[in-house]
């Protein structure tokens, strides 16, 4: 099991009329953990039947569209994305591939009309991207690598897509 340790500046995990103790703090790190680590786990499908009770069903849970919902409940900043490839490209592995540092919704939607993108590869990502920044015109998504995030996040590497 690995660890994770969050450092956030000044009071970011401070909620309110909470003090801002280590405590307090400590409990809603432990609780997002949580939140994400279910996301992370796949998760048992099921879905809500007219009575209240709840229902397993055979299905997949996409864990990008699982990202890009929790992002918009907690009003996320940005969705990132982490994946193999430091950046999304189109024409990918062919002589003419191009790696994007930068796609608006109307090109993100153009290239999946296309087929640039793997269904259950760089597809889900992308059409999760363009789902947060169409509920989110202001935000954006980025797509990266894990060992590229800190960059992509300062904007030095990464696919970014925007709603403009």
């Amino acid at each position: 099991m690995s660890k994770l340790v969050i450092a956030l500046g000044g009071n970011a995990l401070q909620t309110k009329n909470s003090a801002p103790t280590a405590e307090a703090q400590l409990e809603v790190v432990k609780q997002t953990c949580e939140y994400v680590a279910q996301l992370s786990a796949g998760g048992i499908p099921v879905v809500e039947n007219e009575d209240g009770t709840l229902e397993g069903v055979a299905a997949v849970i996409d864990k990008d569209f699982a990202a890009e919902l929790l992002a918009e409940q907690i009003d996320a900043d940005a969705l990132v994305i982490l994946t193999e490839v430091e950046k999304v490209a189109i024409n990918w592995g062919k002589p003419n591939q191009e790696n994007l540092d930068h796609m608006t919704l109307a090109e993100a939607t153009r290239y999946c009309e296309e087929g640039h993108f793997a269904p259950g590869s760089m597809l889900p990502k992308v059409q999760a991207g363009m789902k947060f920044v169409t509920a989110n015109p202001g935000k954006k998504a980025i797509i990266t690598s894990l060992d590229k995030a800190i960059e992509a996040l300062e904007g030095k590497t990464g696919t970014v897509i925007t709603f403009d």
